[in-house]
């Protein structure tokens, strides 16, 4: 009987010892799937988007996209145009001659209120001037816009100018700084202090 009892003894220490096993391979595969769950795929999906943003009724913003893909199950979710973007941002003290950014690829980054522009990126402002570079960031917290590559900018009367080393500029383009520069300008606009 003590023979009989022994190996019942011994099956339930065999039996208790494979469950927690079993359970703890469980645990094992459950924080593995949840490591490699991938959060780093889009929520939303928009094809041909045509955005309006509007503030009391005044036309803010008009956006076109082929292809808009936001990033929201991530901690700094972000909206990205991979395959390129055309916006009219309009100033209430012009609204007849809005501006105009297109570029290949753009990142905008609401909760850092960052955006970034990749790609042939074109901004046209409501005076006429027209900014080319690679890539562009606006800052829209600190309201400033900059980048480090060679920017080229034409003013509406044709003058020319070369920043080779990029530029800073306040996001409304009321100032700019522009970083070993040359050009064509045209010194009729330049006022008679600064000459």
């Amino acid at each position: 009987m003590n023979f009989l009892f022994s190996i019942k003894l011994k099956n339930v220490a065999c039996l208790l010892g494979l469950a927690i096993f079993f359970v703890s391979c469980e645990e094992d595969l459950a924080n593995v799937n949840a490591a490699n769950k991938k959060v780093d795929f889009p929520s939303q999906i928009i094809y041909n988007a045509h955005i309006v943003q509007r503030d009391s009724g005044f036309v803010k913003m008009r956006a076109k996209a082929p292809l808009i893909e936001k990033y929201e199950l991530i901690d700094t979710p972000y909206v990205v145009a991979n395959k390129g973007i055309d916006i009219e941002y309009f100033d209430k003290k012009n609204p007849k001659n809005p501006g105009r950014i297109t570029a290949k690829y753009a990142k905008m980054t609401e909760m850092k209120q960052f955006y970034e522009a990749r790609g042939n990126v074109k901004v046209l402002t409501s005076e006429g001037q027209t900014f080319a570079m690679q890539t562009v960031f606006w800052d829209q917290a600190k309201k400033e816009i900059y980048t480090s590559d060679t920017v080229y900018v034409t003013d509406k009367d044709g003058s020319t100018l070369v920043a080779s080393n990029g530029m800073w500029a306040k996001d409304d383009f009321s100032e700019y700084t522009f970083f070993n520069n040359a050009g064509d300008i045209n010194a009729k606009k330049i006022p008679d202090q600064q000459r």
